[in-house]
């Protein structure tokens, strides 16, 4: 799979800040690539970078196998912020054709564009209202319509389930899986760590200015497994327990057992069958990407002004 957008060793500097400090990272045609880090780790100024309201210090990016060009290259670029970017007195109907018409569609086109998106997200009513008068979930809908209607073939998406209720929220997820599947490709930065587990391909977690994890979801949550398991039986003798494994939590016939260095998980199976119990349910936990992000972040001088962990 060919990549779309590759940062090569790029830094950006504020005065003596390091937003970002020597990053590099790829993102593959048609994926979904989260960009996780907790405020002020440097995100918000990958993605100026990216879409070029921002030039880089040092560096280099390389979009759709050419160096950057922010000014032909920004119309194949869609970008919702965090700060929405709505005008409040205009009617939404002009206000998605103004804004379309920005990314190089005619009239003919942003029309045909704007009424098959408005009926696809039920946004038919809402021609003649103001931004104003929308709630925020309904703006936010809006917002992405105007991101993605032009057709880009990057999409970045900065919170973009933020106000939604969860039938809106699954509306737009269902979107996004459709964009990446027609080709686009999407960065999707978000908190909502159990969000990037449940749509992202492949994650960059960014603090500090620096990288400090990059992989796909599955190969990061098998880096720092810590050899779980959670048992079922059908009952659980008292005093259960072998050199294989320790009990680190029983609720009535359920265990949660961690494996012992050089021990595997055959050798647990092994015993309780040895002992002649029924075993009803075997799996290893591994961690959520929020353990994760949160083992990595905690104590660090950026997490303690502005990191909330997802409850």
């Amino acid at each position: 799979m060919s990549n779309i957008l590759e940062l090569q060793n790029l830094k950006k500097y504020y005065a003596t800040q390091k937003a970002v400090d020597d990053i590099s990272f790829e993102v593959k045609a048609g994926s979904i690539f989260g960009l996780l880090g907790p405020n002020g780790a440097g995100k918000t100024t990958l993605l100026r970078m990216i879409t070029g309201i921002f030039y880089p210090d040092s560096g280099q990016i390389i979009f759709d196998g050419q160096s950057f060009n922010p000014i032909e290259d920004v119309l194949k670029i869609g970008y919702m912020p965090e700060e929405r970017g709505l005008y409040k007195k205009m009617k939404i109907g002009k206000q998605a054709l103004y804004l379309a018409q920005l990314k190089g569609l005619n009239h003919a086109e942003a029309m045909e564009k704007i009424k098959f998106w408005f009926k696809r997200l039920e946004m038919e009513s809402w021609w003649n209202k103001k931004v104003e008068d929308l709630s925020k979930g309904m703006s936010q809908k809006l917002q992405f319509v105007t991101t993605v209607l032009h057709e880009p073939k990057l999409i970045i998406l900065d919170e973009p389930f933020s106000g939604l209720d969860p039938v809106n929220a699954n509306l737009i997820k269902d979107e996004i899986y459709g964009l990446a599947q027609r080709g686009c490709s999407v960065i999707f930065s978000t908190h909502r760590m159990e969000q990037v587990e449940e749509i992202c391909d492949h994650i960059v977690l960014v603090n500090l200015g620096k990288k400090i994890l990059d992989g796909t979801v599955h190969d990061v949550k098998q880096q720092f497994k810590e050899n779980k398991f959670s048992i079922k039986l059908s009952e659980v003798p008292n005093g259960i327990g072998h050199a294989a494994f320790e009990v680190l939590e029983q609720e009535a016939n359920q265990l949660t057992v961690k494996i012992q260095e050089g021990f595997k998980s055959n050798d647990v199976l092994q015993y309780l069958i040895q002992q002649n119990l029924t075993v009803e349910g075997f799996n290893e936990i591994l961690p959520s990407l929020n353990d994760i992000f949160i083992k990595l972040v905690e104590g660090t001088k950026s997490t303690t002004r502005a990191f909330q962990p997802v409850q």
